[in-house]
């Protein structure tokens, strides 16, 4: 059996083919990356490097080919590109006669009001209508992405939240990753939708965590859509960035990320990484 591992060289990727490394003979396995130089690491392990662009299909169906369960990591880029690179990657994987398809979605992906589920859907359709059993992975929020309050309040700043009482399912990028690689290399998960998620938590909930890490008061102030804007223009970032975070806060405050669920934990086999335990990583502690 060959397992592939697409963006094997990303933060995401590369935790699943590390924790893959642990159970799975190395020969079984194979990357697929646009540079693979930057996976040179893995070659010297014994995995099977290949070249493989989501925009150059032809490049994919040799990438693809021999495979038996694939995981497409989720690209990066505007909606309109998403999409194109993901059906790129899906057709390529019906091509190569791929047997199993594992896909990283977001969490409620068939009615969640975020901008970027769109993306998501186009993937969860086109993977269903291949006919190949699959498996979505509905990744909820990476609390690593709340790195930049984190590092804010550490130095001074208050916590800037425009979701108010909204609850957010954060859990750690590594076991996401984790849980993939559960189901890569694991049986029985076959036509099947997990939607992985920590408890749900609201801002304020998850600065208070932050507080008790870094011994000292966090403030938390609420402000809405357009004070949050000013504020992360003024922090330096760009604007495309800016308007997709101040984008999400709508559909945060209306649930879009908040889910109860227990299927992280049981693909994992154990809990989850505590939120305090991913602040400490995100300080540096």
């Amino acid at each position: 059996m060959k397992i592939l591992v697409t963006g094997a060289t990303g933060q995401f990727g590369s935790i699943v083919v590390d924790t893959l490394l642990k159970t799975v003979p190395a020969a079984s396995l194979a990357v697929s990356v646009r540079n693979p130089e930057k996976a040179e690491h893995l070659r010297t392990q014994g995995v099977d490097v290949r070249h493989g662009d989501f925009d150059k299909p032809e490049t994919l169906d040799q990438a693809f080919a021999g495979v038996d369960r694939l995981l497409i990591v989720s690209a990066d880029g505007d909606n309109a590109t998403r999409i194109r690179q993901h059906q790129n990657a899906v057709d390529a994987a019906k091509k190569a006669g791929v047997s199993f398809i594992s896909y990283t979605s977001v969490a409620k992906a068939d009615r969640n009001a975020l901008s970027l589920a769109e993306v998501h859907r186009a993937a969860e359709k086109a993977i269903r209508e291949t006919g190949i059993p699959y498996s979505f992975l509905r990744n909820n929020w990476y609390v690593e992405n709340e790195a930049g309050s984190i590092q804010g309040v550490l130095h001074g700043a208050p916590w800037l939240s425009a979701a108010g009482s909204a609850r957010i399912s954060w859990a750690s990028r590594s076991d996401y990753a984790q849980a993939a690689a559960a189901v890569l290399a694991g049986e029985g998960h076959e036509n099947t939708v997990y939607e992985l998620s920590g408890k749900p938590r609201t801002q304020a909930e998850l600065a208070a965590i932050t507080a008790e890490v870094i011994g000292k008061e966090v403030k938390v102030v609420d402000v809405d859509d357009a004070s949050l804007g000013e504020a992360l223009r003024a922090a330096g970032l760009p604007d495309f960035v800016v308007t997709m975070l101040v984008d999400l806060q709508g559909p945060i405050r209306e649930g879009s990320l908040d889910v109860e669920s227990d299927d992280l934990e049981k693909l994992l086999g154990r809990p989850a990484q505590p939120l305090s335990d991913s602040v400490k990583a995100i300080i540096g502690q």
